[in-house]
């Protein structure tokens, strides 16, 4: 099917939400690759540091389950702009932030801000993706990835030659505020978000839907938020435990340990830079089928090999395999969410499905080593493999049954 001429103002949003993914992404890896000087700063336990990761964890999800209806009211772009200028400013506050009591209020302030942000840059991404008629998800977290890159180089080179987190965060803020206000002028309308009305005689023509808490869940969320969480737990454990494995497991030095994951990012990252033409090409069902077949595959060859190498290449192909199952998975849920004709649209479906998602980062790390401890972590990295396989058995009839995202997008614009 043909798709219709974009115009201007949707090619504007399209590269405007890319680029609010990748100040995302450094947003947070600055954040993250300043965890040891915010330990050292405070004199923080690690049950304290722990503690202040598990509040950022909770209030994103709770935060996340109040963003259906704001979208209903509002529209994804007002949020967006919010989010966008206030996440820099609370950065500040983490990087001030006196003592431990203080710390934590800033920790649950700013991961309330990014759930939100969270799910309606996704949400605003499905909506340009049905004006565009064509897949940009691949490319938004492709955007992300990159923008995580940077932002660990980038706060990895002020921890070097001794920059405090406050002037860090600060000058970071300057650069990131600014880009923000430019962005949110080029994001769509309120109305895109509604671009789905329900059908005339459908017997829901005129209706409200609630948008509360509730709203959203329904077993094909659950089942593509089970997949998104297992996905994310793989994701997880390699970026936690490939290190491990290797120096412990294989006798590699504490150089080469770190290639598993450096080699890993590095193709996922590269793979989701062409995974919408691959979509367009191809299917969002083959895609994640692939994807995960070749993520359990990459698995299997990093825990099985006995040499270093074998088990670095390993990690890269699981990278390779886990390009588009997640970026994927998201255009599927929000589309699904925005052909029901629901006030939240998008939003609300892609709240639930981030909830369920998140679970494979909050407590995938605690659970492997959990396992590792009785098992063996080869063992458990091993046991990654047949979940991975699990959501490549059932990817083609849950997707196939709901439309994958690309085929409605271009009937929408089509």
């Amino acid at each position: 099917m043909q798709t219709m001429p974009t115009d201007r103002a949707t090619i504007r949003a399209r590269w405007a939400i890319t680029t609010v993914f990748g100040a995302n992404g450094l947003l947070i890896a600055s954040l993250a690759v300043r965890t040891p000087s915010l330990k050292i700063d405070l004199d923080l336990t690690p049950g304290q540091l722990g503690t202040l990761s598990a509040l950022f964890g909770v209030a994103a999800v709770i935060a996340m389950q109040t963003v259906g209806t704001l979208v209903a009211r509002t529209g994804s772009r007002t949020i967006v702009q919010v989010t966008t200028v206030t996440l820099p400013l609370l950065l500040i506050g983490i990087g001030a932030a006196p003592n431990l009591w203080t710390q934590m209020l800033v920790q649950i302030a700013f991961g309330a801000v990014h759930g939100m942000l969270d799910v309606t840059m996704n949400a605003h991404a499905v909506a340009v993706e049905r004006r565009l008629g064509r897949p940009i998800m691949n490319t938004c977290h492709a955007a992300w990835s990159i923008g995580s890159v940077a932002g660990a180089l980038l706060g990895a080179g002020a921890a070097q030659i001794g920059t405090s987190r406050t002037v860090h965060y600060v000058l970071l803020t300057c650069l990131l505020i600014p880009l923000a206000v430019v962005c949110s002028q080029a994001l769509l309308p309120a109305s895109a978000d509604r671009s789905s009305p329900v059908p005339a005689g459908s017997g829901e023509a005129g209706k409200t839907r609630q948008t509360g808490w509730r709203t959203g869940w329904s077993l094909p969320v659950v089942m593509f938020g089970v997949m998104g969480g297992i996905v994310l737990t793989v994701e997880a454990a390699v970026a936690d435990w490939s290190g491990v494995y290797l120096h412990e497991d294989l006798s590699a030095s504490l150089g080469a340990a770190g290639l598993g994951y450096v080699m890993f990012a590095a193709l996922q990252t590269a793979g989701r830079l062409v995974g919408d033409r691959l979509q367009e090409r191809t299917s969002a069902t083959l895609l994640l089928q692939v994807g995960t077949a070749t993520a359990a595959a990459g698995v299997a060859i990093a825990v099985l090999s006995p040499w270093v190498p074998l088990s670095v290449a390993g990690f890269a192909i699981t990278g390779i395999g886990l390009a588009t199952p997640l970026p994927v998975l998201f255009g599927v849920v929000g589309h699904l969410g925005a052909g029901r004709g629901d006030d939240a649209g998008a939003a609300a479906m892609v709240a639930r499905f981030t909830t369920l998602t998140y679970t494979g980062i909050l407590f995938a790390p605690a659970a492997i080593g959990w396992f590792a401890d009785h098992f063996g972590l080869q063992r458990t990295l091993a046991a990654l493999v047949p979940l991975l396989l699990v959501v490549a058995a059932t990817a083609g009839p849950a997707t196939r049954s709901r439309r994958p995202a690309d085929e409605v997008a271009r009937a929408d614009a089509g």
